[in-house]
């Protein structure tokens, strides 16, 4: 048996911001135009009209402030309101390969590695721009890896599902070295002309190099113990994919062939489920509140963040014991945890404690206990 560490990561970060300003001015564009169109509907009572939508608005029901996006002017556009990505030829790199690998590189070079040592690529993200051949498989490629690769779905989980993967794998001496990636180019499944959500997503890329404590050529994290767990339920939902056309409505823009949630229902019942899955996760591994010095947590919502912060401390977190990055990046889906965990790490001190945790649509909840080796 071999001990897996985190030698490295990685974040691609598109160059398009969107601020909550921008986004409020072509929402409210958008709304003001359906109105107009509606105009006699809405006056018999027939149909009601789209709400303005306010920065206020935005901070108050989800921290967000700003996001990354791969295409601004398509989001911005009110009679677009979504992303437009050029459609690639076979033969060239796919979009979620090209933010991967710049991620994965990023990865690599921290932990002084070279592509070819790498013997497992896992692209681990909650939307793939394809069913197959696997984006694992062309990132592996194109960086030029060895070994295997796949791809994996447990949306905002998959990062922390594919860390335990990959963990378990050099655990059993399967494989040595592994990258696990996180393409999410979530402007693509956001409903932007949903007031309720349309603030909610950003686009972003992280990598995480595991690889054998013994191996590591520098500062590390040794993973300590891996947790996941899930629980089925609709409150997060997403009902695009191949049946889509087999319909007997077909190619509608049906608002369900993007993402859907029961904002009130998923609150309520994963705060509970995440804090709980934590606390079980601590006491097996034998680590107290006062024992953690550091919660990297998936980047949603900044109220559950800081419900879940307090419930796992025991008290209010400092900034630099839970760092939030959602202010900046918005939901990014499974790299929010990464995200936070490569910008917030470095200070931590040789033996300090710290644990991932992301959660999602399943519900799906996956937590990776880490010790820092300076």
């Amino acid at each position: 048996m071999h001990n897996p560490a985190i030698t490295g990561s990685g974040v691609y970060t598109p160059d398009q911001v969107i601020t909550n300003a921008e986004l409020v001015a072509a929402f409210n564009a958008y709304a003001d135009r359906q109105n107009a169109r509606n105009a006699d509907a809405i006056a018999t009572g027939e149909a009601e009209p789209v709400p303005h939508s306010s920065e206020e608005f935005i901070v108050k029901a989800s921290g967000i402030e700003r996001r990354y996006v791969m295409d601004k002017a398509g989001v911005l556009d009110p009679e677009v309101m979504h992303p437009q990505l050029r459609q690639r030829g076979d033969d060239e790199p796919g979009l979620m390969c090209e933010m991967g690998l710049d991620a994965a590189r990023r990865a690599l070079t921290q932990a002084g590695r070279e592509p070819q040592e790498v013997d497992l690529v896992i692209c681990a993200a909650s939307n793939m721009e394809r069913a197959y051949p696997a984006v694992a498989v062309e990132i592996q490629d194109a960086l030029g890896a060895g070994g295997f690769a796949f791809d994996m779905n447990v949306a905002c989980s998959s990062a922390t599902f594919g860390i335990q993967a990959a963990a378990d794998m050099i655990r059993s001496g399967s494989v040595r070295r592994a990258l696990v990636v996180n393409p999410e180019i979530c402007s693509a499944h956001l409903e932007w002309r949903d007031r309720d959500c349309h603030f909610i997503f950003g686009d972003v890329a992280t990598a995480t190099l595991l690889e054998r404590a013994e191996d590591a050529r520098g500062p590390h994290f040794e993973i300590l113990s891996t947790r996941c767990a899930t629980q089925f339920s609709n409150n997060i939902r997403n009902n695009n994919g191949f049946l889509r056309r087999t319909r007997p409505d077909g190619m509608a823009d049906r608002r369900d062939m993007q993402f859907m949630q029961n904002g009130r229902k998923v609150f309520k019942e994963v705060l509970p489920l995440v804090s709980r899955h934590i606390a079980e996760h601590m006491a097996e591994a034998g680590v107290g509140s006062e024992d953690l010095r550091r919660l990297w947590l998936h980047q949603a919502n900044k109220t559950m963040n800081d419900f879940i912060g307090r419930k796992v401390m025991g008290r209010e977190p400092a900034p630099q014991e839970q760092p939030n990055i959602l202010q900046d990046y918005a939901n990014t889906s499974s790299a929010g945890s990464i995200i936070a965990f490569s910008h917030h790490s470095h200070d931590l001190e040789d033996g300090d404690l710290g644990l991932i945790c992301s959660f999602g649509a399943g519900y799906s909840v996956g937590s990776v206990l880490l010790r820092r080796n300076a």
